[in-house]
């Protein structure tokens, strides 16, 4: 195998991934014709195929070629418990939060099943929608028990809740459990969110507990489908001998 052709092939063609040449979902030429265009083998082009597919840029399917993988997807992450404000930072893309809704309402029934908790308690009401890069992508609907929040305002709900009542409140937030589901878009979805002809949404439900384990926050996080990957770190315990 001519290590520098198979080195080009792999180079060329992340470019033109990367600069979306090659646009997600396009099949590409055969190993025939990729052999051909380089003036090589099929086994060197095969190589460099592979090492494209490792890497996350295009899936083979045996018998039907190799397709281009979206590349842009946001990988939001499953474990641990990260703000909107510390996710944007990590991917480095112009963010914003536009607060549409801060306010202190008795429980909604559906709710209070959730925080299990009584509809006659008060909670915040927080919903906001998340813009990443002039897209509105993800719509968050947060619900926070007012006996641990007593005070929240618009304005820490554009910047950071959890830097808040972190720092502000001394609160300890410990855990979560999380539920990830597919669901169809509801007519908030369309009016707050950019989503084209999607039809379909990601929502992650949130139960979010303090160091003293008391349940008192519960979000529903709406994200766009083709804008992000849901991404978890998994380590397989050994038994000991």
């Amino acid at each position: 195998m001519n290590k520098n052709i198979f080195s080009q092939i792999y180079t060329d063609y992340t470019q033109r991934i990367e600069t979306g040449l090659l646009k997600t979902g396009i099949k590409l030429p055969s190993e025939n014709e990729i052999a051909e265009e380089y003036a090589t083998s099929r086994e060197t082009v095969r190589k460099a195929l592979h090492l494209l597919s490792q890497n996350g840029y295009i899936h083979k399917i045996r018998g039907k070629g190799s397709y281009v993988l979206d590349i842009n997807r946001m990988e939001f992450p499953i474990s641990g418990l990260v703000s909107f404000k510390e996710l944007s930072e990590r991917l480095g893309r112009p963010a914003r939060t536009l607060v549409h809704e801060t306010i202190r309402i008795p429980c909604p029934q559906n709710v209070a099943r959730q925080l299990q908790i009584t509809e006659q308690e008060e909670v915040w009401k927080v919903v906001r929608a998340r813009e990443i890069e002039e897209e509105k992508v993800i719509l968050d609907k947060d619900y926070f028990l007012a006996s641990v929040i007593p005070a929240l305002t618009a304005e820490i709900a554009a910047d950071s809740i959890y830097a808040y009542l972190e720092g502000d409140c001394s609160l300890k937030i410990a855990y979560a459990k999380k539920e990830i589901s597919v669901e169809k878009v509801s007519a908030e979805d369309k009016r707050l969110l950019d989503l084209g002809r999607d039809t379909h949404i990601v929502v992650v439900r949130n139960y979010v507990h303090l160091e003293d384990t008391t349940l008192f926050q519960y979000t529903e996080s709406r994200h766009r489908l083709d804008k992000f990957q849901f991404v978890d770190f998994a380590r397989r315990a050994v038994a000991e001998e």
